[in-house]
């Protein structure tokens, strides 16, 4: 890979070529953003079991296919690429968090890969099954709220990015995670 350093005006030029259908555009794309989806699957996976090298390559995996597979993409700019990349991280944590927790109930006719395996510890699975019931509680009480979370703490992004996709101050975006923050320990500690 290419050692050198990208702009996010070249991010965002590739992908504005991409969403107009230029398919070489993807391909000149993936080796710029690649380590960056890397970081956001570290982060995204952080507290769940240490020593496994597969499950940050397998979640950057998997959401890249999910991100690559769009037929009409109309990316704003690179800001914009890396949260719609957090929420599939995100919901491909979920999704196999759900997987997890229904084969425990008896549900064991899923066939779980390797991969699968590695990326969620049991011991973790209930616990992003609950962060995700209670963000879904926030979006439906303050979706801007619950989309600062889920930048924030999914997709690693920063005051100033976050600002840039959410179109608010940077202000507003720290008050946003502040308030968010407190209703979320509230929300998860009140449950047990």
């Amino acid at each position: 890979m290419d050692a050198r350093s990208v702009s996010p005006q070249e991010v965002t030029d590739l992908l504005a070529r991409w969403s107009h259908g230029d398919d070489a555009a993807l391909a000149e794309l993936t080796p710029l953003v690649y380590q960056e989806l890397r970081r956001l699957a570290h982060h995204q996976m952080s507290g769940q079991r240490p020593n496994h090298t597969l499950q940050t390559t397998a979640l950057v995996n998997e959401a890249y296919l999910r991100l690559a597979d769009q037929t009409n993409p109309s990316w704003q700019n690179r800001a914009h690429f890396f949260a719609v990349a957090a929420r599939a991280m995100r919901q491909i944590v979920v999704d196999y968090a759900r997987s997890y927790q229904s084969q425990k109930r008896g549900g064991g006719a899923l066939k779980v890969e390797l991969d699968e395996a590695a990326l969620v510890s049991p011991e973790q699975s209930k616990e992003i099954v609950d962060l995700h019931e209670a963000l879904e509680t926030l979006a439906a009480l303050d979706s801007r709220k619950a989309q600062v979370v889920e930048l924030k703490y999914f997709g690693g992004l920063n005051y100033d990015e976050m600002a840039e996709v959410l179109k608010i101050s940077r202000v507003t975006v720290r008050r946003d995670w502040e308030f968010a923050k407190v209703w979320l320990y509230t929300e998860l500690h009140d449950a047990t």
